[in-house]
């Protein structure tokens, strides 16, 4: 079994360099650090490239990794908006998430962050700064134990939809922290299929003219896709997405209701811009989550008439939702949203819908760096995401996150740097 215990290394230079006083040093500056692959354990220069030929195999790692945890605590993660961020069910302000910080037994250290959004998340701040702390407590206490293992203890204590932000963002820590003692980054560690990717950006429902310059800005930054919030006021709505089309006639669409729509109106919608000559690339959780029958009958519509694909994302917030939408044909597209099933059961969702040719999404809340870095790498290591809806940080006033994910306009690059490569200064958000 693979340790975090120093002592499976019989010799000094092939120690895991993750000193316990400098946590969030840039771990490029560590002498060696160790590349797992399906057959062995390789001695990796630092500043290896990143074409690196070796597989990395998540569920290989979950059975043989023993994690064995020294510290772990969170603390909250507040940051202030360029602007509110208006949908259909809710207005944020300001980002009020919660950071979570774990530390190996041999001093790596890896970050989480549960993000907070008003009537999406079942959490807010303060219910998920006391499950964050039980489950912190938890890792403290318990021995070491496999990967796997350790997760299922997190999951038993962090269980369900009621818990699903914290459950991400505990096991976005541990999984960040044993990348880091491995030596590989997140994207590796997930498939290794790429370490770019290209994000759409979010309109919220803000006026026609507002919508107009956010979408002349965007075009100018590079963004080819769109996404409208919508679903509050069905005129207004069209109002907006006429400016929109106007400012950047090239745009390709992507409409989120975030279940503000009754059927007949998310039909309407699609028959006002079909009359504008406007397609939209895919139609967001159209109307209430549990309107199952309305669900089926707009994706129905909408595929059938218009051509436009459907996706399910505040619907489906468990693999015995997934499964529903597969048996009953209720959407084309499955949003992964890290906050909504945690990490494992993103995992587990994926495979399934892929398995039964469902399409996929990857999004997540208002979150910074850390957490949207977490699903990026995700989404490049795995390389089965139709759209990527990863922008949110771009959202934001300020950037806590040091290091981490490179960002040219749409296109996210991630570095070879071990783990996800981005941290926080710890004491600077007490």
């Amino acid at each position: 079994m693979l340790s975090t215990g120093l002592s499976l290394f019989s010799s000094p230079q092939n120690i895991i360099h993750c000193s316990p006083l400098h946590p969030t040093r840039n771990p490029r500056k560590s002498h060696f650090f160790f590349v797992v692959s399906s057959s062995s354990t390789t001695k990796m220069s630092a500043t290896a490239p990143a074409a690196t030929k070796t597989s990395f195999r998540f569920k290989n790692l979950m059975e043989t990794f023993e994690v064995d945890v020294q510290r772990a605590e969170n603390r909250p993660l507040n940051v202030p908006l360029i602007a509110p961020f208006t949908i259909a069910s809710s207005r944020l302000e300001r980002v009020e998430n919660v950071a979570i910080r774990i530390e190996l037994r041999n001093g790596c250290a890896g970050w989480g962050e549960a993000p907070i959004l008003p009537f999406v998340t079942a959490e807010d701040q303060s219910t998920a700064m006391a499950k964050a702390a039980e489950a912190c407590e938890l890792l403290r206490r318990s021995p070491a134990m496999t990967l796997g293992s350790l997760l299922a203890e997190i999951g038993g204590v962090l269980p369900g939809h009621e818990f699903a932000s914290v459950r991400a963002g505990v096991e976005m820590a541990v999984i960040d922290a044993v990348a880091t003692s491995i030596g590989v980054p997140l994207w590796r560690l997930f498939g290794g299929v790429s370490n770019t990717i290209t994000t759409d950006i979010t309109i919220p429902i803000v006026s026609p003219a507002e919508a107009a310059e956010l979408a002349s800005k965007y075009h100018s930054q590079g963004f080819k896709t769109l996404k409208l919030k919508v679903g509050k006021n069905l005129k207004a709505d069209i109002e907006v997405l006429q400016a929109i089309r106007v400012a950047h006639p090239e745009c390709l669409f992507i409409l989120d209701a975030n279940e503000g729509y009754k059927p007949r109106e998310a039909i309407e919608v699609l028959e006002k811009l079909h009359e504008m000559g406007v397609t939209p690339v895919l139609f967001e959780q159209p109307v209430h989550r549990d309107d199952w029958e309305g669900l089926g009958h707009v994706t129905g519509i909408a595929k059938d008439k218009y051509g436009v694909s459907v996706a399910a994302d505040e619907s489906c917030r468990s693999l015995v939702d997934v499964k529903k939408i597969v048996q009953e044909k209720l959407a084309d597209v499955i949003n992964i949203k890290l906050a909504k099933v945690g990490v494992v059961g993103a995992l587990e969702i994926i495979e399934l819908a892929r398995a039964s040719g469902l399409h996929l999404m990857i999004g997540g809340m208002v979150e910074t760096r850390l957490a949207m870095g977490f699903a990026g790498h995700l989404a490049a290591g795995l390389g089965c995401f139709k759209f990527i809806d990863l922008d949110t940080p771009l959202l934001l006033s300020e950037d806590p996150v040091l290091g981490g994910y490179e960002v040219s306009g749409a296109v996210y690059k991630f570095r070879n740097s071990r783990g996800h490569g981005g941290f926080l200064h710890w004491d600077n958000i007490a």
